[in-house]
């Protein structure tokens, strides 16, 4: 086993760190004590901090729902789940009064606020080595960051708490416009650049495990998050800044990011840590996490082919497509059509059976489904609901096609070309560099669309873009999605964003609901 890089698992409430080693550690919750009774010491810190990482693994973030919403309503994904939680994402059609999924989301976003705010309020007092308290202090504002991102791009117009509650008042919060969240979102970034290292292979100290946030990270989210608000040269500094950091790379073979074998590596910038052997045994779903739950993902049962998994997620017919439109260099398919989709090809296998074996004779031999993040080579199946297979939230592809977009964006079409032809390098594709560099700044908007679309369908990326590109508030784009998936015949004006659980409006004064629902 290895005792120098550990990854990190962020377990109960309080939690410790569960070591690839056999050495037990204390379970402390720090939430179930008092802020004069647990904020004393530096094990106490440590342990706030790893409290904050423990909604990450939660039902309604990275265990599933967060993945799931925001990949249903991309045109490279499709749902005909039986469950509305799903099915009603998918068009646009979430009821306010049936929570169920983005309602867990909501909340395990706010619970992940909360922890942040008690590191960020008592750890600075805390007497302590000032290395391992700037890091604590760097982490906490990235995860707060990492939350208040996603409150605002799947919400919008919420609540922005900066401080642990000290008397009830404290916890009704006014709603604030999308626009305060992300500016929140952009100052807590900006925060923990200059607390965090680059890595933590040469820490010397208890917090020395792979997984936790670096400097990295905080730049990369920092540069997104401008990018979503169109301020393309803060963003392309940020990016470049962690492209100059030199310590990430794309991977050799695209697969490595999804196999659950190349864990935590050089193209992954962060990833939400997940393992069969940490914690309990039980399924873990929402609430405050409890030491017998394991800290497994079920991505892979919910996305799984007919049985094998529940099938609530399927790729679209026009993500298939796309990908056989250009050929590599030796004029075979795409490899990224083999890591992200099972169909029935000559020797395809799933669950160590034939896919034209297992689904002879059913509508299902000519259908696709989700390969990517599924354990489709090492199980039988998927129905004991838990997947190891990290998350990952954010690799160095996306930043070198995130870079390239600010760049065409800015007019810098050949530094733009540059880029994206380093991302097709991976893939063997035609070296087409010259020919990008001559592009209009729409032309190469399509192609950076194109490229985006096959590098990172079912990562949860797809939405945003579209959102982004401002696709569903121009009629001849909104018509094109719609063909290439027919789910965007019921998206509305305001569908973009999802509805504001209605037990926050009821129980806080002030709060308005979202427009459309």
């Amino acid at each position: 086993m290895k005792t120098k890089y550990r990854n990190i698992i962020f377990a109960i409430a309080g939690l410790v760190l569960i070591s690839s080693c056999s050495k037990n550690l204390n379970q402390i919750n720090p939430n179930a004590q008092t802020s004069a009774s647990f904020w004393k010491t530096s094990t106490d810190a440590l342990q706030g901090i790893n409290a904050a990482y423990a909604p990450l693994l939660l039902d309604g973030l990275f265990m599933r729902f967060t993945p799931v919403l925001t990949d249903v309503r991309g045109d490279d994904v499709r749902s005909n789940s039986p469950w509305t939680a799903i099915r009603n994402a998918a068009i646009f059609s979430l009821n306010t009064s049936d929570p169920s999924g983005y309602g867990w989301t909501f909340d395990e976003l706010y619970e992940g606020v909360y922890r942040c705010n008690q590191v960020l309020d008592f750890v600075p007092g805390i007497q302590m080595d000032q290395n391992l308290k700037n890091r604590i202090l760097g982490q906490a504002y990235f995860l707060r960051g990492l939350y208040f991102f996603y409150l605002a791009d799947l919400f919008g117009n919420v609540a922005i708490p900066l401080h642990a509650p000290q008397s009830p008042k404290d916890f009704f919060s006014p709603q604030m416009p999308a626009d305060s969240v992300w500016a929140q979102a952009i100052a807590d970034f900006k925060a923990a650049i200059p607390l965090l290292p680059v890595s933590y292979a040469n820490i010397n100290g208890p917090d020395n495990q792979v997984g936790r946030a670096t400097k990295g990270a905080a730049m990369a989210f920092l540069g997104k998050t401008y990018l979503f608000n169109h301020m393309y040269q803060q963003a392309a500094e940020q990016f470049k800044n962690v492209i100059d950091l030199g310590v990430y790379d794309l991977m050799p073979n695209y697969a490595d990011n999804f196999d659950g074998r190349h864990k935590n590596n050089q193209e992954s910038i962060f990833e939400v840590q997940f393992s069969l052997t940490a914690g309990g045994q039980d399924l873990g779903w929402q609430g405050i996490p409890s030491s017998t739950w394991a800290k497994t993902n079920a991505i892979a049962i919910t996305y799984g082919p007919p049985n094998f998994g529940w099938t609530d997620v399927q790729p679209s017919f026009y993500l298939f497509n796309e990908f056989q439109k250009e050929k590599t260099i030796d004029s075979s398919l795409d490899p990224r059509l083999d890591v992200t989709i099972l169909y029935n090809k000559p020797g395809e296998m799933l669950y160590g059976q034939y896919f034209s074996v297992v689904y002879a004779g059913t509508p299902y031999l000519n259908d696709i489904f989700c390969k990517k993040y599924e354990n489709w080579d090492t199980k039988p199946n998927e129905f004991d609901w838990k997947s190891g297979k990290d998350y990952i939230i954010m690799r160095y592809a996306d930043v070198l096609l995130m870079y390239a977009e600010c760049e065409n964006e800015l007019g810098n079409v050949a530094e733009c070309a540059h880029y994206i032809q380093m991302v097709r390098n991976r893939v063997n594709l035609p070296d087409r560099e010259a020919e990008f560099a001559t592009y209009s700044q729409d032309q190469m908007r399509a192609q950076i669309s194109h490229e985006r679309l096959l590098e990172f369908a079912l990562e949860g990326h797809r939405f945003d873009d579209i959102r982004r590109w401002g696709w569903l508030n121009d009629s001849t784009k909104l018509n094109e999605l719609k063909q290439h998936d027919p789910e965007f015949n019921y998206y509305k004006p305001g569908r973009d964003l999802l509805p504001i659980p209605q037990g926050e409006i009821d129980n806080n004064p002030g709060f308005k609901q979202n427009p459309s629902y």
